[in-house]
């Protein structure tokens, strides 16, 4: 292989130390920088063993994963407050709750008719969606403050591992399929393993600003922010990009 070609998965990182905490923050930055979007509804597969666009139902197949009860409590008070304008299946969230305990002892969202109780499905009268994030929307609000955390993060990963002394390295990556664990390798399709969701006009850094800040703090993503608008023409493209004709 030349001395200049980079492995056809080759990802490339950088690390900051956080301004404020004994932290140390490492981002993947060829994924950042890549034209990576959501396309729920639009050429989105979903996650069930086979090619499924036309549910409609994205990652949404299975029950969010909780990850804390602030978690559980911030999404119950969201729910409260949503109307049957904008929640399919409201009757059954509230009657019922939305999140059951699994034999695991997870804490997931509530399934109906085969999907996730805030899926909306085809033919709803606001369209097929995560009925919080679309009541958001329509309130002017932002759909990561009504979600369950794993919902709003995807398909962005924090890790974090302690040395034991108190100092913390946060990485900030892709979700990857095998981040699911064994059920990801039934997925027929994921998302950032596709050309297709490579469509974006704007790269990630930029259209999840939101998201970023939430996961690591104002300060560091500024830092990113800057690094990443000084290195925007010399970064490596990511491995879907690279492997297009």
């Amino acid at each position: 292989m030349p001395a200049n070609a980079a492995p056809a998965d080759a990802h490339e990182w950088v690390s900051f130390e956080d301004p404020e905490e004994h932290r140390t923050w490492v981002f993947d930055v060829t994924f950042l920088a890549s034209p990576w979007t959501c396309i729920f509804g639009r050429g989105c597969q979903g996650v069930l063993t086979g090619p499924a666009p036309e549910l409609v139902q994205g990652c949404c197949s299975y029950g969010a994963h909780f990850t804390d009860a602030e978690d559980i409590a911030r999404v119950e008070a969201a729910a409260a407050t949503l109307t049957d304008e904008h929640w399919q299946y409201r009757r059954q969230g509230l009657t019922r709750g939305i999140w059951k305990t699994e034999k695991s002892g997870d804490q997931v969202t509530r399934m109906v008719d085969g999907a996730c109780v805030f899926l909306n499905r085809p033919g709803w009268k606001s369209g097929p969606g995560c009925a919080l994030h679309q009541a958001a929307l329509a309130r002017g609000e932002r759909p990561l403050d009504l979600k369950p955390n794993v919902c709003w993060q995807l398909p962005l990963r924090r890790e974090d591992h302690e040395d034991g002394d108190g100092h913390v390295t946060s990485t900030v990556r892709q979700w990857d399929r095998a981040h699911w664990g064994e059920g990801g390798n039934e997925f027929h399709w994921w998302c950032t393993e596709s050309p297709d969701a490579f469509i974006s006009k704007v790269p990630v850094y930029i259209e999840m600003r939101d998201e970023i800040v939430e996961l690591t703090s104002l300060p560091a993503y500024e830092l990113l922010a800057d690094y990443m608008r000084t290195k925007a023409r010399t970064l490596l493209p990511h491995p879907v990009v690279r492997s297009r004709p």
